[in-house]
């Protein structure tokens, strides 16, 4: 049992460590081939920090654990904003601006009610995760639809600049480093759970989450001591969205999954109620004279307050089987 907590630590970390190396060299080569900055913060970067949980979702569906997978995705997008946008909010405060207030964040209410309508029946079937992934190519139409406004790629500071040679060998490095780390720390997380009795989903939606979010934690920490703490909006919506409709459709496409209706209706519940206790504070806090929403240390610590509530609702949970 040792070696699988070791496996599953050993997971975790070179995950966080080989995601931000594969951020770094993809977005550096596109750069290189002449993308603009803001799309490549939009689609790269934006698909970089969901890498781990696209990953570990592929490689567990891949193995036969697809329950692990959807708690991964679920638990991820409950950590981004209860944890990850709380403990931010608590460090600095955000302006949230028009766009994201007005489409991004009502966009993913959409999208959290439209998995609950599909998986409403306890299944995740193929037709299911085709729907989710068309879905993600309608978002992904807007996001350029946005970025062919004016003046809107002109901000050029947030790609690092490397030689084409150490971009690449980072880009390719990061990858395969990605794909070992992800499959041992799912190894490590699937026999967990089967020593202990509890189930992939538990296992999905607690630790491999909270190591899944461990890049979104470590980069919004980062930006909020630095005061750049408006950065972490983005990437918990972005991120929440590509979970939504990358990471919980992947099982889907290799086979039917059947899931405890009970069990969505709590997490799945708790992502909508997340997202929307985020959608309605922005809305809140707008601020039309100046043009955008504020949030401050009271929303970080009612965040904070919900995953902590959650945890414990899902430990009772676990107790209770």
């Amino acid at each position: 049992m040792l070696l699988n907590f070791v496996a599953l630590a050993a997971g975790v970390a070179t995950l966080v460590w080989s995601a931000e190396l594969f951020i770094r060299g993809a977005a550096a080569i596109a750069q290189r081939v002449g993308m603009p900055p803001l799309i490549i913060g939009m689609t790269i970067v934006s698909l970089g920090t969901s890498a781990p949980e696209i990953l570990v979702s592929a490689t567990a569906a891949a193995a036969g654990a697809g329950g692990l997978a959807v708690g991964n995705a679920l638990g991820s997008n409950i950590a981004n904003v209860g944890l990850v946008l709380g403990v931010t909010l608590i460090i600095s405060p955000i302006l949230v601006g028009r766009t994201t207030a007005f489409v991004d964040l009502p966009l993913l209410i959409a999208i959290t009610i439209l998995c609950g309508w599909l998986l409403h029946d306890g299944n995740l079937t193929a037709f299911d995760a085709s729907i989710l992934f068309a879905t993600l190519l309608l978002y992904l139409v807007r996001i350029a639809l946005h970025l062919r406004k004016p003046g809107i790629n002109d901000d050029t500071s947030q790609v690092e600049e490397l030689p084409l040679t150490r971009a690449t060998g980072a880009f390719i490095l990061g990858l395969a480093v990605l794909i070992m780390s992800s499959r041992v720390l799912v190894w490590g997380a699937v026999n967990i759970a089967e020593g202990f009795g509890v189930s992939e989903l538990v296992i999905g939606l607690t630790i491999v989450a909270l190591g899944t979010s461990l890049p979104e934690l470590a980069a919004s920490i980062v930006s909020a001591v630095k005061g750049h703490a408006d950065i972490a909006i983005g990437a918990v919506v972005g991120s929440n969205m590509f979970n939504l409709l990358i990471v919980l459709a992947l099982p889907g496409f290799f086979s039917t999954l059947s899931l405890s209706v009970a069990d969505l209706q709590r997490d799945l519940g708790t992502v909508f109620a997340t997202t929307a206790g985020l959608a309605v504070l922005t809305w809140l806090g707008w601020r039309s004279g100046k043009n955008h929403a504020h949030l401050g240390r009271l929303a970080g610590c009612l965040f904070l307050s919900s995953y902590v509530v959650y945890c414990l609702w899902l430990y009772y949970d676990i107790q209770k089987v």
